[in-house]
């Protein structure tokens, strides 16, 4: 499978942050057709108990890398991407990567 993952930094006001990504961009994103899972991960920290480099993860699996173009490139998948810039204060690392366990 295709994997887009998504790395947010942390966020200058994390209360503000998990009301809008729980409220507006997380429904907004179940918009996309073709996503064939998503996986929402909001990291703890390290093993040693340090400060994690992101506040959260999340995972979108696609059947193909065609299917995530697609999918990415729709009015829906667009709108999800804008949105970013309305609550990722910690900026946004993404990242595509095909899983090896299929």
């Amino acid at each position: 499978m295709q994997k887009l993952t998504v790395l947010y930094g942390h966020p200058t006001d994390a209360k503000t942050f998990e009301k809008y990504y729980t409220e507006k961009h997380l429904p907004l994103a179940a918009t996309m057709e073709g996503v064939a899972k998503i996986e929402i991960t909001k990291l703890l920290g390290t093993p040693d108990g340090q400060k994690a480099d992101y506040y959260r993860m999340a995972e979108l699996y696609f059947i193909s890398a065609e299917q995530m173009q697609e999918t990415m490139s729709s009015s829906e998948g667009q709108a999800t991407v804008a949105d970013l810039s309305n609550f990722a204060t910690g900026g946004v690392n993404v990242m595509v990567g095909i899983t090896e366990n299929d």
